[in-house]
């Protein structure tokens, strides 16, 4: 096979076009191979094969930067800088991360899980490039589904300005994850689909050479003239506008059409702009017909296209679609909101049973949230359905635009706590601690399926500022689901295990692992008691008040990042009533970044384990009863 003779870039120079064409073949295969064993971000790489192969053909990586958006469309990009044999770890506990990632190789010049990111990460690297006085490509590789994001369009802004030299590429697969929605992905459409486009241009291009640029009004008129046209005849005009070349669009897919484009390309000075437009999932046909379920999955049957799903109970994630399904039937008021993750936050029967309520901004939190906040202005009841990870990309629409006005907006805070094979690019563990400070925020967790339900209930009863509900990426734990829904009286915590001397204030899936810790201790003679925190924010004051009247120690326990996290909130409280003489030991996530693997393994990376609860409650213990338990 070509493709075990390719163990870095400079392999590629050697190959003829259709040599590379083969290697498109073999790199397919290969990737369809290996993912049906680990899974990972399929549909994407099969549609970059060639890009990919294109780029590290012409250029010379790491010397010139390549800037992959997102990150999960860097697989071809990782087989060919001599990562291939390592495919068999991909996103497993130490084994090859599915992102681009620096510390993995001096190819990986940019980390990113999250999107809208390479064109501001390519300009700091073109302004550092001319203030060294270096000689060298900077190419950002940037989605369709990206260029939706604000923060895309800030650094298109700034790179027209700047005319610095650099070369983007516009991967056109008008997919995000989900299909894109908005004005911008019209407008790409309007590009790809027109036939006429290229013959246009190159008639337009020749027509103006004509028109003589001499000085003064006839100069004038000749502009006036260049720009009329332009706008005439040029779909791409919205980009040259801003100050880039473009090119295209081209097909991502004809190597010899893509190589021919991309060395007009780099001939240009200042910003250039090659739209590609290529087809995720290209070459598998299970991938092709449904990019958004292959967009990234767990393992599959490679022949027929099965996806091999995990048994046990219901999701988080489906049982938060369901139930608001139910609540929305009895309140017209209530709008699903998300950013271009209607599969992944389980809205689509929602949007199928409500499709004017159900409302997908494209990649757009900053935009998201503050829609939510006017949409609450006018009495509505907007639930903004998000990752925890990317919640974190509206922080200041939180603060400012919500929060400060108080306004009636219910987050549905989906993958709280670990996320298994994605990493640390994705990890739900730091919402606690950016949003249980803001004032008017109520923040709660439930510690299975049906709590989730009630709680969703509770927030959309909730009639006094923001509120928010966050729940983790597993299965739930089997529990009969109650069918009427109940409101939870706000700032309430439940005991759900009486004990003595030492309690765990658990959080979240914590509650299940301080019960069967609770358990085994009961057997040595030890009576833990358990209590469901599921209110964060407000904390049960209550509660805190008796158990310090009881003398008893506490141990906290949270699936999140221990500075500033709910044990952080706890300890205030105490310190602000000037209460002392009780052990309070928090367990969390400690201040470093906790890298990709099962979320087993992530657990036990940082001792949130049945074991470890068990060995800190004895280390609690009284030493005369310590010694008796040795």
């Amino acid at each position: 096979m070509m493709l075990e003779t390719i163990n870095q870039p400079s392999d590629l120079k050697r190959l003829s076009i259709g040599d590379l064409e083969t290697l498109a073949n073999e790199i397919r295969q290969f990737l369809i191979e290996k993912l049906a064993a680990t899974g990972g971000h399929l549909a994407p790489n099969l549609g970059v094969v060639e890009l990919t192969l294109a780029l590290h053909y012409l250029f010379d990586s790491p010397k010139d930067k390549f800037i992959f958006d997102v990150g999960h469309q860097a697989y071809v990009h990782k087989m060919l800088t001599g990562r291939m044999h390592l495919f068999d770890t991909l996103r497993k506990y130490k084994g090859l991360c599915g992102f681009q990632k620096r510390s993995e190789s001096e190819h990986d010049v940019w980390e990113a899980g999250h999107s809208s990111t390479s064109l501001s990460a390519a300009m700091g690297m073109a302004i550092a490039r001319d203030l060294k006085g270096e000689q060298h490509q900077v190419i950002p590789i940037i989605g369709d589904g990206s260029l939706t994001g604000g923060m895309a369009f800030e650094a298109l802004n700034h790179i027209g300005h700047e005319k610095k030299n650099m070369l983007v590429i516009l991967n056109d697969n008008e997919m995000s994850i989900a299909p894109n929605v908005g004005a911008l992905h019209n407008y790409l459409g309007k590009i790809r689909t027109d036939k006429h486009y290229k013959k246009a241009k190159e008639e337009l291009d020749h027509l103006l050479k004509k028109i003589p640029a001499i000085g003064g009004t006839l100069a004038k008129t000749a502009e006036r003239v260049r720009h009329s046209l332009k706008y005439l005849l040029v779909s791409g005009v919205l980009f040259e506008e801003l100050g880039f070349t473009y090119f295209g669009p081209v097909d991502g897919h004809n190597l010899p059409q893509l190589i021919d484009t991309l060395k007009q390309a780099e001939k240009a000075s200042g910003p250039v702009m090659v739209h590609v437009v290529t087809l995720k999932g290209k070459g598998y046909s299970h991938a092709e017909e449904n990019s958004m379920i292959w967009h990234g999955l767990g393992t599959y049957k490679m022949e027929s296209g099965e996806v091999v799903k995990s048994a046990g109970h219901p999701m988080y994630t489906d049982v938060f679609g369901q139930a608001i399904i139910e609540l929305a039937e009895n309140d017209e008021r209530i709008i699903a909101v998300t950013p271009a993750m209607p599969s992944g936050s389980g809205l689509i029967k929602f949007g199928q049973r409500f499709p004017k309520r159900m409302i997908d901004v494209g990649i757009a939190e900053q935009h998201a949230a503050t829609m939510c906040a006017a949409l609450a202005s006018e009495g509505m009841k907007p639930i903004f359905a998000v990752y925890s990870t990317f919640l974190q990309r509206a922080y200041d629409q939180v603060v400012h635009d919500i929060c400060r006005q108080n306004l009636n907006v219910v987050f549905a805070i989906d993958r709280a706590g670990f996320v298994g094979p994605d990493g640390e690019t994705h990890q739900g563990i730091y919402d606690i601690a950016f949003l249980r400070h803001i004032p008017n925020m109520v923040l709660m967790m439930p510690k299975d399926e049906n709590e989730l339900r009630h709680m969703l209930k509770t927030a959309l009863d909730y009639e006094q500022g923001p509120i928010a509900v966050r729940y983790p990426r597993i299965n739930g734990t089997g529990v009969v689901q109650d069918k009427v829904m109940q409101a939870i009286p706000i700032g309430t915590w439940e005991v759900v295990r009486e004990g003595e001397g030492i309690t765990v204030l658990a959080v979240g899936p914590m509650v299940q692992i301080a019960e069967e810790a609770a358990l085994t201790l009961e057997a040595q003679g030890i009576k833990l008691q358990v209590i469901n925190a599921r209110f964060i924010k407000p904390l049960d004051e209550n509660m805190l008040l008796k158990l310090s009247k009881e003398q008893t120690h506490i141990i906290t326990m949270e699936e999140a990042a221990l500075q500033g996290g709910f044990g952080s909130a706890v300890l205030e409280f105490y310190a602000s009533k000037d209460i002392y003489g009780m052990q309070v030991k928090c367990l969390g996530i400690p201040d470093y970044y906790v890298e990709h693997g099962s979320i087993k393994e992530q657990r036990a990376e940082v001792d949130l384990t049945v074991e470890n609860l068990i060995q800190q409650v004895k280390l609690m213990m009284p030493r005369k009863r310590q010694r008796a338990l040795m």
